[in-house]
């Protein structure tokens, strides 16, 4: 332990860390080392996980010339010169982040600016990157030395592995991870997001809070837990932990009144003080039972939001439209529902499209009763959004993620298509959000399996060939039939239309039919809406509108 104690303050580190002798650790697996950290095999001694850390830092592959320790002694004394390292200014890429201390020493607490400052020399190209000053922070503790902690940090900034993602490095990486976040909160953390949009102004700025979470936070045990994991398995570990924060804060605080005026500072307050409602292995099991997306969905996912990041010109830090902004009370004008309903569905729908302002594009008030005339206007369009209200004033509708040119592709067939990042909802007579099955319950979903040879013809719509070529114009890459190798009578889930009706539905049973007049309705109660009706299982229409999302 003498060999990586120089900048750590053992006066306020847990005693259990010290009191562990080192082990070995012999193992290349990856799935023997995912075990191994997830258990916390290397948690209990301070050197064992130095020695893990350098290791797995140093098979992390990087560009061809990444700085190195020797840089680090080369530049420190030019660019540091005599004065005070505790009061170095931190570049403005750190986003005036906390510089947390984790129980180092004074030495350690200034070298953590130093190091920062040496990074700044090196990588021209970093424009935002706040979680970098707590990675230096927690990486010192398991450093000899300042110029080997700056080695180990220059080689995760530098990773060229494609697959790999580390640390975010730019504000458009940055942003679009918290736009993820958001879209991965809305699929599984539901009560915890129906909290936050009723007491945020602006919910989508309460989730760019969750790197902060994580890194700034978070107590120092618990960081280095998360980063032991994280090292073996990458950034989807830091989504899952920060799910795990949301739930527990939900759990413990849900119907209690706030402690201040900020949900922001509750959450912040909530997870400094984490050891009060879970210790370290309980949030990493909490995170780890998430039934999330995989790596690769994640990614395209991240594609996506990073494209209608660019294509809003948002690639710089800049105040982001909340959806207060993208439902304008003064030009919002809807026969069936209220600004405030608008917006409650507005902090629904995926991120990158909360980004974009509601056009109305079909209203049977205007255009009238004509299936034909509904295509017309809707085509062309994606998402759009669909709302109901009938003679009973029940209000309901559905968030639809292809456009409905689509149901061309089963010629005279009535063939499903969507994404599953479709929903339909309820707004009266009460506030009521329905997952799909196939998202609620992804074990439903054959992992490895290859569908039936008697596929229907709404499974052949989702077929590899009608995918885009380019994996970031997928508007829901990550939820299609074809990712959960579905057999034949469960493909079918999403969104149908023919010239005799439309249905919104699948799965285990259709759930809204519309007949080809638009006056008349009906439902289905099927397990696809958790046993919860719609609205009635037969209803007359009073008004239909169709939305699209204008830039």
């Amino acid at each position: 332990m003498d060999e990586y104690n120089r900048f750590v303050d053992w006066d306020k580190m847990d005693v259990t860390v010290q009191s562990q002798d080192a082990k070995e650790l012999t193992c290349t697996e990856f799935q023997e080392l995912k075990q191994l950290a997830r258990q916390g095999y290397w948690a209990k001694s301070h050197s064992l996980r130095a020695k893990v850390y350098h290791k797995l830092i140093s098979n992390i592959p990087c560009r061809t010339v990444t700085p190195d320790a020797n840089v680090y002694r080369d530049i420190v004394v030019k660019i540091v010169g005599k004065r005070n390292s505790s009061s170095l200014p931190l570049p403005e890429f750190v986003d005036n982040s906390l510089v947390p201390t984790y129980c180092l020493n004074a030495e350690g607490i200034g070298a953590v600016r130093k190091i920062i400052l040496c990074i700044a020399n090196q990588f021209p190209d970093i424009s935002f990157c706040p979680a970098l000053p707590s990675v230096i922070a927690l990486l010192l503790h398991y450093s000899k030395d300042e110029a080997e902690c700056f080695e180990q940090v220059c080689r995760i900034l530098a990773c060229n592995d494609p697959s790999k993602r580390l640390i975010d490095q730019t504000f458009l990486a940055f942003e679009s991870s918290c736009m993820t976040f958001g879209d991965l909160v809305n699929k599984h953390c539901q009560a915890a997001h129906k909290l936050m949009v009723a007491v945020s102004e602006d919910v989508l700025e309460v989730y760019s809070d969750w790197q902060r979470w994580l890194f700034g936070e978070l107590p120092m045990v618990y960081v280095a837990r998360v980063f032991d994991v994280f090292l073996v398995e990458g950034y989807k570990v830091l989504y899952r932990v920060a799910l795990a924060l949301l739930k527990f804060f939900h759990k413990v605080r849900a119907g209690q009144p706030m402690e201040s005026d900020s949900i922001q500072q509750d959450i912040r307050a909530f997870v400094r003080d984490i050891a009060k409602s879970a210790s370290p292995e309980r949030l990493l099991e909490k995170a780890f039972a998430i039934r999330l997306f995989s790596r690769k969905e994640i990614q395209l996912l991240q594609m996506a939001n990073e494209k209608a990041l660019q294509q809003k010109g948002i690639t710089v830090k800049q105040k982001r439209q909340n959806v207060h902004l993208a439902v304008h009370a003064e030009n919002f004008k809807s026969g069936i529902v209220s600004v405030k309903e608008m917006r409650d569905i507005w902090s629904w729908i995926p991120e990158r499209f909360a980004l974009c302002q509601p056009l109305l594009l079909f209203t049977t008030l205007e255009h009238g009763c004509s299936l034909s005339r509904f295509y017309s206007h809707s085509e062309g369009h994606e998402p759009t959004l669909l709302l109901i209200k009938t003679t009973a004033k029940e209000v309901c509708g559905a968030y639809l993620s292809t456009d409905w040119s689509e149901r061309r592709r089963g010629g005279n067939k009535l063939s499903f298509f969507g994404t599953g990042e479709c929903f339909v909802f309820r707004l009266q007579p009460e506030v009521e959000r329905y997952e799909w099955v196939i998202i609620k319950h992804p074990e439903l979903a054959t992992a490895g399996s290859e569908p039936e040879n008697h596929a229907s013809p709404a499974s052949s719509t989702l077929s590899s060939s009608s995918v885009p070529s380019d994996p970031s114009d997928r508007l829901s890459p990550f939820l299609s039939a074809r990712h959960f190798n579905l057999p034949s009578k469960t493909a079918s889930m999403f969104m149908a239309g023919s010239s005799e009706c439309i249905i919104i539905g699948g799965g285990d049973g259709q759930a809204l039919y519309l007949d080809a007049d638009l006056n008349h309705g009906r439902t289905s109660h099927c397990n696809t809406f958790n046993n919860q009706p719609l609205c009635s299982e037969s209803f007359q229409i009073s008004v239909l509108e169709v939305w699209g999302f204008r830039d």
